[in-house]
């Protein structure tokens, strides 16, 4: 890791030259804010797969921006994302308590598929790179046998003789009594070649041994992976004259250094969803719309996560896979596989299916033009006119209408009895059911009324399908951003700097110690602010945020109960969970106790705040919705070919009102706006949907 670099902190850096950048799986998005002199600069590149630093690049020049002119780049990632679910991890290894190296194997009693005994599963390290050596920790934190400091070296020569470039040291009760894992750790330091040595309490101090030994091994295998990466990128970035620090997303929605961020480096997985819902709670509070359902549909996957009261859901038990558990704070998100570029197809049985295979970037969709030849949701929207043949981006080769009604008639009419649009359109309705289970598991399975919430719409694709999906579930409201299509480049613009800590407790709360558990909360807080004391920007305020993870003592699953300080009692703790457990179950308990598992501290750098009426150039804006209307074309509505207005977005006066049906384009997306909707814009260029009943 880089952590002798210099970093000077630009002076109210919200109020320079801001450059936020997001890679996607399809796309690499841009938004400058130029916080100085006013404007706004966008641009959407193709992700280059190879070496995301590329796309980076390319997404600058396309701006025009000279990046020697930007006071901050933040950067929103997929590389660790990537790594993990593609497994193109570095070679790993890991030292563990003797009789326990196989507990990253074994996990937890649960199938890879829920019926039958179908599937596989492959650990994050063989097990013949996991070596045990003789120590001991108990529960309590005594020590029940000493650590064989000869049998640490052994083991790490081995591993080393192995070809391992990543380490893991992760001990059976580590979290109670870290000492072993650290002498281990300084045994070791001083014969790995590198650094990129994990201790697992130094990452995640908590008593499940199963997740903690997952989390670390991610961390571990994941670490060189990234700082490769980073390095490229600085490099890139020296060389068009950037000589600054920059700032890495991470997946718990805040930024760190990127200076720093390979030594945590499992905290940057799903940085990319989590940076689109910062922004989505960002410009909803600006809005007056503080619950929100948030709806990202990108090109190959459709991520959709709930914000309450503008903050949004965090969870420290993602499992991002089966048995992959990473337990880091994440913005919970939930996620599948239904985006752009799913691919339809018919089953044996003569089904129509959609995804989760996609045509991602290379080859694309078939309208791309890049060698696709299945149909996708994309072509499914060109073939029903709801996107305009002529502003696709990223286009190799243009592909007429035909040519794509003929790929449909082909591969799903033929077989299922329907034409080309029939196809489609079934295509279509089958991709929204889809995504509109996705809203239900983060509403309806969590205990909300999804008419309570507002449907946040963005992504390339979102915005095409908002509102059958809001109509579907019942929400009376669809928002859409000024910039839908580079919402998570806003999102990497408008984060706040964040460090996040949990220690275990796992005591009754009738035993527990009150002076440990405030002496906690406070050293969670003071080593946060020492932390952000080190990043290259300089916050405006410091907002400290404590929870507790709780359970009734004999039940297995915890509930996240917030606490209001770090001055907190027995008889507080009690009362607040079984506050919280009421609001979730509806069920009293008072005859058993309640158990404090894991204390948590989310230590928040607020930066200054973003304008973002900029973000659609108000000069460009027409006098009258006419001026804005680009032409009318045929656009297929449940069954019915309809002639519906096409506006230029860019060009809507902002007290526009605009009736479905109706199309609004931009560079960057296109809304769709069902019969029987009506939408508004306001200040800051979001348009509000009120949707239709017919």
């Amino acid at each position: 890791m880089v952590e002798n670099f210099q970093a000077s902190r630009p002076q109210q850096a919200n109020r320079g030259v801001v450059a936020g950048i997001d890679v996607g799986g399809t796309f690499t998005d841009l938004i400058l804010i130029d916080g100085r002199q006013g404007g706004v600069r966008i641009a959407k590149v193709p992700t280059t797969l190879g070496n995301q630093a590329f796309g980076v690049v390319s997404a600058l020049g396309t701006a025009g921006v000279e990046a020697s002119g930007v006071d901050l780049i933040v950067h929103g990632t997929t590389t660790t994302t990537n790594a993990v679910l593609e497994r193109r991890l570095a070679r790993t290894g890991m030292i563990t308590t003797r009789g326990f190296r196989d507990i990253i194997e074994l996990g937890r009693r649960t199938r890879p598929q829920a019926y039958g005994m179908t599937g596989t599963f492959v650990p994050v390290i063989p097990r013949d790179l996991r070596l045990e050596v003789d120590e001991r920790i108990e529960a309590s934190g005594a020590v029940r046998t000493p650590l064989d400091e000869d049998g640490v070296r052994t083991a790490v020569e081995r591993l080393l003789a192995a070809g391992c470039e990543a380490l893991v040291i992760h001990f059976l009760h580590s979290y109670a009594n870290p000492n072993h894992e650290r002498r281990a750790a300084e045994i070791a330091a001083g014969i790995w070649p590198n650094r990129y040595i994990t201790a697992g309490h130094s990452l995640l101090s908590e008593a499940r041994e199963f997740e903690r030994g997952v989390t670390a091994s991610v961390n571990a295998s994941v670490q060189p992976i990234l700082e490769r990466y980073v390095e490229r990128l600085r490099a890139e970035l020296e060389r068009l004259g950037y000589a600054r620090d920059f700032l890495i997303m991470n997946g718990n929605g805040g930024m760190i250094s990127a200076r720093f961020v390979a030594r945590d480096a499992a905290k940057t997985v799903m940085s990319g969803p989590a940076s689109g819902v910062i922004a989505a709670a960002y410009t909803g509070r600006r809005a007056g719309y503080r619950n929100l359902v948030t709806y990202d549909m990108g090109g190959t996957s459709t991520d959709v996560a709930l914000i309450l009261d503008a903050e949004p859901a965090v969870s420290n038990e993602t499992e991002i896979e089966y048995a992959m558990p990473i337990h880091v704070p994440m913005v919970a998100v939930h996620t599948v596989g239904a985006g752009g570029g799913s691919i339809a197809r018919v089953d044996a049985s003569g089904l129509i299916q959609v995804g989760p295979e996609s045509a991602g970037a290379s080859p694309g969709p078939v309208c791309y033009g890049r060698g696709g030849t299945e149909p996708t949701i994309t072509d499914a929207n060109l073939l029903l006119g709801r996107l305009d043949p002529k502003r696709l981006l990223a286009v190799d080769a243009p592909v007429t209408i035909d040519q794509v009604s003929r790929v449909f008639e082909d591969s799903i009419g033929r077989a299922a009895g329907l034409d080309a649009t029939a196809a489609a359109g079934a295509v279509l309705k089958l991709g929204n059911l889809k995504m509109a289970g996705a809203i239900r598991m983060v509403s309806v399975a969590r205990g909300h009324d999804p008419r309570d919430f507002a449907l946040f719409a963005f992504g390339g694709a979102g915005p095409l399908h908002a509102s059958a999906l809001a109509r579907e579930l019942g929400l009376p409201t669809v928002l859409v951003p000024a910039r839908p299509g580079i919402t998570n480049a806003l999102g990497c613009v408008v984060a706040d700097l964040r460090h996040d800590f949990v220690n275990t407790i796992n005591q009754p709360v009738p035993l527990i110690d009150e002076a440990l558990v405030r002496a906690t909360l406070d050293r969670h807080r003071q080593e946060g602010e020492a932390l952000i004391a080190k990043e290259a920007i300089e916050p405006e305020t410091i907002r400290t945020v404590h929870s507790a993870d709780m359970q009734f003592v004999g039940q297995t699953h915890i509930l996240n109960v917030p606490l209001p300080s770090a001055d907190v009692s027995r008889a507080m703790l009690q009362e607040l969970f079984e506050k919280a457990y009421f609001a979730r179950f509806r069920v009293e308990l008072p005859e058993i106790r309640a158990n404090l598992v894991n204390l948590n501290t989310s230590v928040i750098g607020v930066r200054a705040a973003v304008d973002l009426s900029q973000l659609i150039n108000p000069a460009g804006r027409a006098e009258t919705l006419d001026d804005a209307r680009r032409e009318t074309r045929p656009v297929w509505f449940d069954g019915a070919w309809l002639d519906t207005p096409v506006y230029l977005r860019e060009k809507l006066p902002l007290d526009a009102v605009v009736r479905g049906p109706a199309i609004l384009e931009q560079l960057d997306c296109t809304t769709v706006l069902e019969p029987g909707d009506v939408a508004r814009g306001d200040a800051d260029g979001n348009i509000l949907i009120e949707v239709g009943t017919t």
